[in-house]
Parts: structure tokens; C-alpha cells; sequence
């Protein structure tokens, strides 16, 4: 048996046909939760595309999860703490825990909002990947 495994959620414009959540009473159109889909034992991610105009509804935050935001289409806004961030394809923002944010896709934004939402939690990782090890000498596959 491998360790690794595929799932294939489409390309972004394909995200908001999706309906998903954590739980039926948080689910919403535009959501898919890829780690309920794949073993994942350290990181959880999930694929989201909002309407313009369209919002979390809600703040949140975690005691014991950071979450990464990648962005990649659409204009919107983060509310972060007291600050409010603007975010668009290339945006990248960073919550740590205990910190509130929300979000919606601002009505103005030519296209859905996008974006990917990286869930990761336990031990700090290294500046520099520790526990990496080049394998020499294996051919490439598709050579």
C-alpha cells in the first residue's frame, strides 16, 4: 500500500457547484472540504469561491490551528483582528491562533472570490525543512 492519495476538485470555476462544510448546519454553497475527503493527519485544506457581494456571515478563530489563505481570483476583503486586509489573486495572508478573522467577496469584484484555505496544527515546522534526503540515482518517471 502507498502513502499518498489523489481527489480531484476541479479547477476554481468549478468550485462554487460544490456544497459543503464542517458539519450540515455550517455548509454553504462554494465549499469543499478536501481533508474530509483525503488522509490527512497535520494539515486540512479547503477549496471556496464566493459570489461578489457574498460574506462569511461570522467571525472565528482557533485555539489550536493557523490557517493560510491563498487566493486566486476575485476581489475581496479580510477582516483580521482590528484591521481590515484587501485580497486578490496573489494575496497570501497568514492567521495565527486566537486570532478573529472573517471575509467576504466584495461587491464590486469581477468574478467569484477564490481561494484556498491551508488548516495546519501540532509542532512548529523547521525554518528549513529538517527530515529531507535526495534520493540519487532514482530515474525520473517520465523519462
Amino acid at each position: 500500500m502507498s502513502d499518498y492519495e489523489v481527489t480531484e476538485i476541479g479547477g476554481p470555476d468549478e468550485w462554487r457547484g460544490h456544497h459543503g462544510g464542517f458539519d450540515e448546519a455550517r455548509s454553504r454553497d462554494g465549499r469543499r472540504v478536501v481533508d474530509h475527503e483525503l488522509t490527512m493527519q497535520y494539515i486540512g485544506m479547503t477549496a471556496n469561491a464566493l459570489e461578489p457581494g457574498e460574506e462569511a456571515g461570522y467571525w472565528h478563530t482557533h485555539s489550536r490551528i493557523e490557517e493560510l489563505y491563498v487566493f486566486l481570483g476575485g476581489r475581496g476583503q479580510m477582516g483580521v483582528g482590528d484591521d481590515l486586509v484587501e485580497v486578490g489573486p496573489g494575496t497570501v495572508v497568514r492567521v495565527g491562533q486566537d486570532m478573529v478573522r472573517t471575509w467576504r467577496a466584495r461587491p464590486d469584484s469581477p468574478g467569484q472570490l477564490r481561494w484556498l484555505c491551508i488548516r495546519a496544527g501540532g509542532e512548529e515546522l523547521p525554518h528549513l525543512p529538517d527530515d529531507s534526503a535526495r534520493v540519487p540515482g532514482r530515474p525520473m518517471p517520465w523519462d
